[in-house]
């Protein structure tokens, strides 16, 4: 797998498109990915991100004790394991494995770089109790950002083949695709 960093004020457009994310977690041994519709880059410097993580998932157990999670991009090659990530829970046992999801070390956080996305967020949570109570949300700072340099390079998006484009999940199994990029000229 080649990576290619990201400077982190750029590290928002990795999720700037809003795609359907796979977010993974480990704690004490344990790890787990799910898959979330509900992301968005919050700010460029310190870069920010907010997810929802419910409370009945194995993966907001994780990160509550760890305090730290990975947001990866994944590609329409894996739609159907995005899908069975987010179908499925990680409580009896190792998801990664159930759904032949290999996984790479991240650099600054504990919980693993999904194989075969194109884009990964490494962060840590941004403590705030009664949102994550209240609304499920995840305030976190992004501390390393990561991108496959054949679909995202020089700050943009590039997709060159059809299984490599980013999913965005609708409802019912359903996912679309990113389009093709275009200039506006100013």
């Amino acid at each position: 797998m080649t990576l290619q960093p990201v400077p982190l004020p750029k590290a928002y457009r990795l999720l700037n498109h809003g795609p359907t994310v796979l977010v993974s977690s480990a704690h004490a041994g344990r790890r787990n990915v799910m898959a979330a519709a509900w992301s968005m880059p919050l700010d460029f410097d310190p870069p920010k991100v907010a997810v929802v993580i419910d409370k009945a998932t194995f993966t907001r157990e994780l990160i509550e004790a760890s305090g730290e999670f990975v947001l990866a991009v994944p590609t329409r090659s894996l739609a159907a394991q995005t899908l069975a990530a987010g179908s499925s829970s990680g409580k009896d046992g190792d998801k990664f494995d159930a759904l032949g999801l290999e996984a790479h070390p991240a650099s600054q956080v504990a919980a693993p770089l999904p194989a075969g996305c194109v884009g990964w967020l490494e962060c840590r949570v941004i403590e705030e109790p009664h949102i994550q109570r209240t609304h499920d949300l995840f305030l976190a700072e992004v501390v390393a950002a990561w991108a496959d340099p054949a679909a995202f390079s020089d700050g943009h998006w590039h997709f060159q083949a059809d299984a490599q484009r980013s999913i965005h999940y609708i409802a019912g199994g359903n996912f679309f695709v990113t389009g093709e990029a275009f200039d506006v000229k100013e």
